[in-house]
């Protein structure tokens, strides 16, 4: 039987309130003046974000015409719609799957039942409400209670779907920017030595993340804590999992795009540009950044076939997830005090 990879940290107190808890096994924040220097520029920087995100939807959607979107809606047809929702839920459950690798590497043993359910419900909530870490990690905390998961595992497998999240998409954008053709870029507003440079450079920094997990066996110490590194099997995990959910969230949008509009692989570089600008404007699910980045990207698509694009991805990917998430939250409180 495998030995599982030793927990970054030790429990925290039993005493301690569920938010302090987390806290503690959440990275400490520093008040010195570098830090509050960084903490004023992160708060400009949303700002900056999400008003370049306005000009540009307002200076490609202000004169469209609902009709013209409704038209898109149409056109899709009953296989493109079930084809957005399947992607959906094969995302989902990439994301399960990396939740149950990230238990183990925390020594936490459960079922996938339980596992995929929780996943869901912290992944579509924490989606859509933005603070991914902080929401997920309490979704989590909630729900893995009654299976005896403690809060620094509960930290530790949020952290480890969040490395996902990040070597994954790193993954996806570096090979998308350096094998997309020439001609197939020249459909983005990415030039082509940009693509190449940045994909090249995302590719490297995943190298080094594995590398890092292969030969640094010994626990890093970084903002008062001591992290166990993945092993290099579940950093491999991390990587390939991670990739391909965000490769299979990406093309949620590219189906419901009319054929021809972009290439997949030149595609795939600008959501996940789209998707780290989101996520750095801090506006829950990066709404109208992710959009507005995106279609600065794809100059030549179509405003109303990206518009459409935009409104199914919203709709299979967040609203629908979130609104079964909730249900099933709803369910298990008012099912919690007769099992107590």
């Amino acid at each position: 039987m495998p030995t599982p990879d030793p927990p970054p940290h030790a429990e925290a107190p039993a005493d301690h309130p569920l938010e302090d808890e987390l806290a503690q096994a959440l990275p400490d924040r520093r008040t010195t003046l570098p830090v509050l220097i960084r903490r004023w520029a992160l708060r400009l920087i949303p700002v900056i974000l999400l008003g370049a995100a306005g000009y540009v939807l307002w200076r490609d959607y202000h004169d469209l015409a609902f009709a013209d979107v409704a038209a898109e809606v149409r056109r899709w047809g009953h296989r493109a719609i079930l084809g957005a929702l399947a992607l959906s839920a094969v995302s989902f459950l990439l994301m399960g799957v990396v939740e149950k690798v990230g238990l183990r590497w925390m020594g936490a043993r459960l079922p996938w039942a339980p596992t995929l359910a929780t996943a869901f419900i912290a992944n579509a909530i924490a989606h859509s409400l933005g603070a991914n870490l902080l929401v997920s990690g309490a979704v989590r905390a909630r729900l893995y209670d009654r299976y005896g998961v403690g809060l620094t595992q509960v930290a530790g497998a949020t952290l480890f779907q969040g490395f996902s999240f990040a070597v994954g998409i790193a993954t996806l954008a570096g090979a998308g920017l350096l094998l997309a053709s020439p001609q197939a870029l020249a459909a983005s507003a990415i030039a082509t030595p940009v693509a190449r440079t940045t994909g090249a450079v995302l590719l490297a920094a995943v190298a080094a993340y594995l590398l890092t997990c292969a030969l640094h066996r010994t626990p890093l110490h970084a903002f008062g804590r001591t992290l166990a590194l993945p092993s290099p099997g579940k950093a491999l995990v991390q990587l390939s999992v991670g990739a391909a959910d965000n490769a299979t969230a990406a093309a949620i949008i590219w189906i419901l795009l009319p054929p021809g509009t972009v290439d997949y692989l030149a595609f795939v570089g600008a959501y996940a540009i789209a998707c780290v600008a989101g996520l750095i404007s801090t506006v829950p699910a990066g709404a109208g950044v992710f959009e507005g980045t995106l279609s600065a990207l794809l100059p030549r698509a179509p405003a109303a076939s990206l518009a459409a694009a935009f409104l199914g991805y919203r709709l299979a990917y967040f609203l629908l997830p979130l609104a079964v998430a909730l249900l099933a939250l709803l369910g298990d409180t008012l099912r919690r005090p007769r099992r107590r």
